[in-house]
């Protein structure tokens, strides 16, 4: 690469480090940044899974007093993710490159529209609830989905942050910073365990992930200390804005 192409890249890290602490769907600028300076589309999304893990590790550390009292939320649904990556990393050298695309923006869609209606979906289901009923934990269907959000995540991940918000919203009686600390580390598992996965099997760019890494561990800092002050209207609206983008850009490729 050129040194204005590693500007790019390391850019596009920054960039991509703090919309996914703030919300998910960072690989949408950086994939076609890696595609653009001239990978084929194997290595950049394969690159592009590395590289983003310091950000998402980064992300989760600015997230780390949200993640108070969490450990038994990261063990199960961690493990949920971390099969799912595992799952979602194999089946990118099975599945043709558009088995996904028919239906990701629409996935992405029903997740707006979710994290929208949440609060009022929330308070709809704890009237529902009796009084003395335990905190929502989730359960089997939501492991479930969350597995099912780690394969995508491992497959491609693009925009995986705002689908597991709005899983998470809706299954845990939580307030909304919590569950994006909650998915800051769920995505950081599917990242890390799909990289790991591709390093055996795949060609890696080792400098575009070495440039990723430092951008978007920088962004990670960066999109917690912004996203840790949003309130849950505001975080809501963002969620919305960057998913609606995420949308017109898959839609457009």
């Amino acid at each position: 690469m050129t040194l204005l192409e590693c500007l790019l890249v390391l850019a596009a890290g920054v960039c991509a480090g703090t919309i996914n602490t703030v919300v998910g769907s960072g690989t949408l600028i950086t994939f076609p940044v890696l595609l653009g300076v001239g990978y084929s589309p194997i290595t950049a999304n394969v690159s592009n899974s590395l590289g983003l893990v310091p950000g998402s590790l980064s992300g989760a550390y600015g997230y780390r007093r949200e993640l108070a009292g969490q450990r038994q939320r990261v063990i199960r649904y961690g493990t949920a993710s971390l099969l799912g990556g595992a799952s979602g990393a194999a089946l990118l050298f099975v599945l043709p490159a558009s088995a996904f695309e028919a239906i990701v923006p629409a996935m992405i869609a029903l997740a707006l529209v979710l994290v929208v209606f949440q609060p009022r979906l929330a308070r709809a289901l704890a009237a529902r609830r009796h009084p003395d009923a335990p905190p929502r934990e989730g359960g089997a269907g939501t492991f479930a989905l969350g597995y099912l959000t780690g394969v995508y995540g491992g497959y491609f991940g693009a925009a995986q942050g705002i689908i597991l918000l709005a899983i998470f919203g809706l299954t845990l009686d939580e307030e909304m910073q919590r569950v994006n600390a909650l998915k800051n580390v769920l995505a950081m598992i599917v990242n890390l365990v799909a990289g790991i996965v591709f390093v055996f099997v795949a060609h890696v760019a080792w400098e575009a992930v070495a440039l990723l890494a430092v951008g978007s561990a920088a962004g990670g800092q960066l999109g917690a200390h912004v996203g840790r002050r949003l309130p849950p209207q505001v975080l809501r609206a963002v969620i919305v804005v960057v998913g609606v983008v995420a949308i017109v850009q898959l839609l457009a490729r």
